[in-house]
């Protein structure tokens, strides 16, 4: 907050927990507890008060300090935390992006040869998964014991039902308070019930907020300084509207060989669809307004009716990649014998104008804090526009030319290295 507002009466951190957006001033509406992965964590609607989003921080004379982030308002901290545990594997990117990767304890890092070890990050996965048998169980969490869970509350509660404000509030007494915003993807009901299409931070907010905590301002100001160069440098060899291809993003869960799509829209609230809104994209989505089923559900007839231009399939680079605990590079044969192949044998899916025009294509991952949002953001510009930024060669996506390149590695494994004067 700003020095001119005051904490006096404000509301504490597990009111934001435990309400999301449905604090008001002078008190708070009652709520219910989630009940189902898809239930609201609390019934009430949001109000017009004002809640935290990005990091504010206050530092105490004894070396405490607070950091405010929705939904769970202001977190207080002893010290700067040594071990941190993420779910989201966005929010362990941004860790990694502050030469903090060693902190992590989390078995779940995305695609590591294609980002992290061209700048020779090292990390330890050997850690227990926090979804196990169909839940999270506590007792994993105290096994784990950081000294902050960057990861949403609310999102245990909405995913399991074993989950409820007593259990947030016993983890936080006894193990270490949470710090997160589950900002990926913002459609779920209990998102909705709890203002997260207002209110929830933005990935590089959420960043800021994350340098705050971990006591990293100057590498979190470098990473702006290079993500505004790079938004700079693609924004101005953007071509013309009339030039932008139209596309279909389906989901990687789909399955052509069966006649199966899962259509995302481009215009969705998170961070998963961030290098498309920052390349303009949005506006040429082949399926806005057109109807689908369930999680986006179509077929090979209404994808032939809308035929798009270019066929994305989100996750798409990491096809064949063993993200959790091998090389995590991509398999260009594995992605055309899952995706390409079944559409260019399907009596209708090989009139559709993407497959007659190999233009079926691996999209980036849902995932991604700053330093995999840079690569991203380059992938994408390059397979909508390979005339303005190169073509990508599909053996080694992440390879790009020196003199194609949008964003400076050296200066990557600079702020990685802490060399950020």
């Amino acid at each position: 907050m700003s020095d001119d507002e005051t904490t006096t009466g404000a509301p504490t951190r597990r009111d934001y927990v435990k309400y999301g957006a449905a604090v008001a001033t002078g008190g708070l509406f009652a709520g219910c507890a989630a009940s189902g992965t898809e239930s609201p964590a609390s019934s009430t609607e949001p109000t017009g008060t004002e809640s935290p989003t990005a990091a504010d921080t206050d530092t105490a004379t004894d070396g405490s300090y607070s950091v405010e982030l929705f939904p769970v308002g202001e977190v207080e901290f002893e010290s700067v935390p040594e071990s941190v545990v993420t779910y989201n594997m966005g929010w362990a990117d941004m860790v990694v992006s502050l030469g903090q990767a060693d902190k992590l304890r989390t078995n779940r890092l995305v695609a590591p040869t294609m980002f992290y070890d061209r700048f020779d990050v090292e990390w330890d996965i050997d850690y227990p998964p926090l979804w196990q048998d169909g839940g999270i169980p506590k007792e994993v969490l105290y096994e784990l014991d950081p000294d902050v869970f960057m990861i949403d509350p609310n999102l245990f509660k909405a995913w399991d039902d074993d989950w409820d404000d007593d259990d947030v509030d016993e983890i936080e007494s006894n193990v270490a308070p949470f710090f997160g915003c589950y900002n990926r993807r913002i459609r779920g009901e209990w998102q909705q019930e709890l203002g997260y299409p207002e209110r929830a931070p933005s990935m590089l907010e959420s960043f800021e907020a994350v340098g705050e905590v971990l006591d990293e301002p100057a590498r979190a100001r470098a990473w702006l300084d290079l993500h505004d160069g790079l938004q700079s440098e693609v924004r101005s060899r953007l071509p013309a509207d009339a030039d932008t291809p139209s596309i279909a993003l389906i989901n990687g869960g789909s399955a052509p060989g069966e006649g199966e799509f899962y259509v995302l829209n481009l215009e969705d609230n998170g961070y998963e669809m961030k290098p498309y809104r920052d390349l303009g994209l949005v506006d040429a989505d082949a399926f806005g307004g057109v109807e689908t089923g369930q999680y986006g559900a179509t077929d090979y007839e209404t994808m032939l009716e809308v035929d798009p231009d270019l066929i994305l399939v989100h996750w798409g680079i990491t096809t064949g990649s063993v993200t959790f605990d091998g090389d995590g590079a991509f398999d260009a044969e594995a992605f055309r014998e899952q995706y390409v192949a079944p559409m260019e044998n399907d009596d209708v899916g090989s009139q559709l104008a993407a497959v007659q025009a190999g233009r079926v294509l691996p999209g980036p991952t849902a995932e991604q804090g700053p330093l995999v949002n840079a690569f991203q953001t380059e992938l994408t510009a390059r397979l909508f526009y390979p005339d303005e930024f190169g073509a990508v060669d599909l053996e080694a996506p992440f390879d790009v030319p020196e003199g194609e390149r949008l964003f400076d590695r050296d200066r990557v494994q600079s702020i990685l290295d802490g060399d950020v004067v």
